[in-house]
């Protein structure tokens, strides 16, 4: 790996101490003389060796000439036990690690191997007193002063009416077509001319209490304010998923159960999913927040925001083109954001051409092959460059700037094989595919039409099993197909996966875990303690029984609103939703944290629940709910944790923030809820006013009716028509076992080593109605930042990679909110060209390969099938 481009860096970066107990701050470092280099060759040989720049080295050697050759065997040894299948550890360190320990005579005779002996003592000292990862140590400071405030009045102020705006402004328009949404990104951006106005302005007047004073102006605004800020609005931009439950309940086309109207049932489920996931987020910190390995990707693209707001830091550094860089990371911010705020009314309204780039199907609009295998809007998308939306490429929220480049190429080879599978499927109408659009997410009968759910239900809502029969069965698109087949296998793999590989961190947690019940505090544990734990362990922690008591709070709820209205549901469905989330929390949160995917349990809750209550849509709505919202709550949690944990706000300052905001945003969203449902004419049909026609909650009955009406026995079971993909569960416990098998085969091979089974199948299951479109341009930039600027100007992409990736979104929600407001509210459009050719020929209408004559149908006629 070259490393050019550094040495000026590191000449001219300033050397302050290194410890865990010091309270200098990178963000205002005290100038001293930089330490002589002794050896130039040698300390190119660790930055390339190690992924290290030179002024990371510089802090590294002054504690790595402390520490002895036994220290760094000991340190060294957990450190393999912990990073061996860590796919973001370096494999240069892995190698130069094994290569120490594995060789006896180093430490007999240290004299002849004094180099190697010193790069493991730095890479000792970076683990210990920084981070293993260069993309953590590019963003996150390994110091901190306990003094800076971060429970401000004026934090809880402003904290409170971004939690208040965003909870109103996304259930608001939650049910518009399309839905528009703020992301805690706006918010970050504008908490900070707010604060800082409050630094100028408010007086600096309070009161003392419990020992401690409170001023409206405890002086300057800090990065650690900003950051409580920033997960107060977090937590409180999601709107309550029970809501879609209250909306299918209430509205006369669906179940028409008034009494879903009432506020009180309508807050108290809400409450129960929104504070479920807070018990187990608490669980499961000593899995996913305190340990190093868990980076959380998403989490340092906020924090490099942070940091570019609050840092009074401008080293230069050497990049590309032979150049010293010297912008600041604020002003590369606001560069990234203006520019990208300007450019994204192009793709998104005024040329959407550049969005959607299907240039091939242009050449023949009405090509059925070329528009099925080249298509963005209707086909497999496999285009060289398919898109310059930036958007397009953050879909599923990984811009590929922000997690890693495997877990980019994963994904991409992932849904690239998922498209053989698609493919193969409808060109020879498998099951039927070839009457159907090849990548549909919608559900069809046996015209090919959209399945129309009132056919086969009673007047209660309740499955009619003579309708059904005398109607149709329910029919999936091939892209639909290979998704569900993908959902199976990747629950199952998640769990192999977890234990063939990282079962030495998940029991290290739970001693960890059961220590802390015991109140062994001082225990000593087998995992190496990292400097941003030991600066945390300054704070007090938030003891098991705040979350235990949130969950028991949670849970009453729950049973209250389910068992006090007619619900025709089982109260255990809570403790169903628990259990699911008991199981898969921690191995879906290790992936996440490891990688940036996230396995949701959506697919797995409406599988079991649809299968224990077949025939009641209403129920299963609960299952799925529970199911599905416990464990992606507290993984969203355990993100906002790690944050705290990054920037060093106190634990209880944290919990408390999380949960203020969480029921701030509860009441808003549940109050404008009621707005909706009583105050918009027409709501949630074709003739609602400002589009208003809910195309979210249409999905979300139709799903119900499918996996609760029908069940998946019909769908999925013994003689059901799709029974063949549940050959997923087998294959998803299996891969994994291949791959670890193939890895350890040939150890010599290290690109084996970026093989992630979770990951590959992930890749597929965006399918219907994602497309390779939306995958193959990041695989380019993914390469370009990760791989070939990363390696070769470090110190260059350490301070702009994140920054750049915060400005592109926070630039993309602004511009999107504002051409909603300003154009899409008021149907303002520009016709021409370059926005009519994206729905051309089969883009603009799905094309199929086979076609129906009048009056015909395909499958199995009507009362030759139950």
């Amino acid at each position: 790996m070259s490393m050019t481009g550094e040495k000026d860096e590191g000449l001219r970066a300033r050397s302050k101490p290194v410890s865990a107990h010091s309270n200098d701050e990178k963000d205002n470092p005290h100038p001293t003389e930089t330490p002589a280099v002794d050896d130039r060759s040698l300390n190119r040989a660790i930055v390339s060796d190690l992924n290290v720049t030179e002024r990371d080295l510089i802090e590294a050697k002054a504690t790595a000439e402390e520490m002895t050759l036994d220290e760094v065997r000991t340190l060294m040894r957990n450190v393999l036990k912990i990073h061996h299948h860590d796919p973001n550890f370096p494999q240069t360190v892995l190698d130069k690690i094994n290569e120490f320990l594995g060789n006896d005579t180093i430490f007999e005779s240290p004299d002849n191997y004094e180099d190697l002996i010193f790069e493991m003592k730095v890479e000792a000292a970076l683990i210990t007193n920084n981070s293993p990862y260069s993309e953590v140590r590019a963003v996150v400071d390994n110091h901190d002063d306990p003094a800076t405030p971060s429970s401000t009045i004026r934090a809880w102020v402003i904290g409170l009416i971004f939690s208040c705006l965003l909870g109103f402004i996304n259930q608001l328009f939650s049910i518009r077509m399309p839905m528009i949404s703020v992301s805690s990104n706006v918010a970050q951006l504008l908490a900070y001319p707010l604060g800082k106005f409050c630094e100028r302005v408010l007086p600096d007047v309070g009161f003392t209490l419990w020992g401690t004073r409170h001023s409206l102006n405890p002086g300057r605004f800090s990065k650690k304010e900003h950051m409580l800020i920033t997960i107060m609005a977090n937590v409180a931009g999601s709107t309550p998923y029970t809501n879609n439950i209250i909306w299918s309940q209430y509205l006369p086309r669906f179940f028409n159960q008034r009494y879903a109207g009432q506020f009180a049932y309508q807050l108290v489920i809400a409450l129960s999913t929104n504070l479920v996931g807070y018990g187990m987020a608490g669980l499961t910190r000593r899995f996913l927040v305190y340990p190093a390995y868990c980076v959380w990707p998403a989490s340092l693209v906020t924090i490099a925001l942070n940091t570019a707001f609050h840092s009074e830091e401008n080293v230069a550094v050497e990049g590309p083109f032979r150049r010293s860089y010297r912008m600041s990371r604020y002003k590369f911010f606001l560069l990234g954001l203006g520019a990208m705020f300007i450019y994204f009314w192009f793709p998104n309204h005024l040329f959407t051409a550049l969005s959607a780039f299907s240039w091939l199907t242009w050449i023949a609009p009405d090509n059925l092959n070329l528009s099925v295998i080249t298509g963005f809007n209707n086909g497999l998308g496999l285009n060289p460059w398919p898109t310059f939306d930036w958007n397009i490429l953050n879909f599923d929220g990984t811009d590929p700037l922000m997690v890693p480049f495997f877990s980019t190429i994963n994904k991409f080879f992932g849904m690239a094989i998922g498209g053989l599978v698609i493919a193969a499927f409808w060109y020879s109408n498998a099951y039927s595919t070839a009457y159907l659009p090849i990548n549909s997410n919608l559900v069809y009968d046996n015209t090919a039409s959209f399945y129309n759910v009132s056919r086969v239900i009673d007047e209660k809502g309740l499955f009619d099993a003579a309708k059904y029969e005398a109607y149709s069965p329910a029919y999936l698109s091939a892209a639909s197909l290979v998704v569900y087949l993908c959902f199976f296998a990747i629950y199952p793999a998640t769990l192999s996966y977890i234990f063939l590989n990282h079962r030495y961190e998940v029991t290290m947690g739970l001693k960890n875990l059961w220590n802390s019940f015991r109140r062994k505090k001082n225990a000593e544990q087998e995992e190496y303690k990292d400097v941003h734990n030991r600066l945390m362990a300054r704070y007090k922690e938030v003891p098991e029984w705040w979350y235990m008591t949130l969950l028991v709070v949670a849970v009453g709820c729950g049973i209250g609103g389910i068992a006090g209205w007619e619900t025709y549901t089982t109260p255990a469905v809570v403790f169903y939703g628990l259990v699911l989330c008991v199981v898969f929390v921690i191995p879906i949160g290790i992936v996440k944290a490891m990688t940036g995917i996230e396995v949701t349990l959506n697919v797995i809750a409406e599988f079991i629940g649809g299968s224990w209550v077949e025939g009641n849509a209403l129920a299963m709505n609960f299952f799925k709910s529970f199911g599905y919202v416990t464990c992606a709550h507290a993984l969203w949690f355990a993100n906002d944790l790690k944050l705290a944990h990054y920037v060093k706000i106190p634990p209880r300052q944290t919990f408390v923030a999380q949960v203020i905001a969480t029921l701030a945003s509860t009441f808003i969203c549940v109050g404008v809820l009621n707005f909706q449902m009583n105050d918009i004419p027409n709501v949630c049909t074709k003739d609602a006013p400002n589009k208003m026609t809910c195309p979210g909650i249409n999905t979300f009955f139709t799903a119900s009716v499918l996996w609760g009406t029908i069940g998946p026995k019909k769908v999925f079971g013994h003689k059901g028509q799709y029974t063949a993909l549940m050959v997923g569960w087998p294959i998803g416990l299996l891969l994994p076992v291949l791959i670890w098998y193939v890895q350890r085969k040939f150890p010599k091979q290290k690109w084996m080593r970026q093989i992630h089974p979770i990951v590959l199948l992930y890749g597929a299951i965006p399918w219907a109605p994602y497309n390779l479109s939306y995958v193959i341009p990041s695989v380019w930039i993914g390469w370009l930042s990760w791989i070939w600027c990363k390696n070769r100007f470090l110190g260059f992409w350490a301070k702009y990679n994140f920054v750049l990736s915060a400005a592109f979104t926070t630039g993309i929600s602004v511009a999107g909110i504002i051409i909603f407001f300003a154009l899409g509210f008021n149907d303002i459009e520009v016709d021409w060209w370059g926005n009519s050719v994206v729905s051309q020929g089969c883009e603009g209408t799905p094309c199929t390969l086979r076609t129906l004559a009048e009056g015909e149908i395909f499958g199995p006629a009507p009362g030759h099938f139950t």
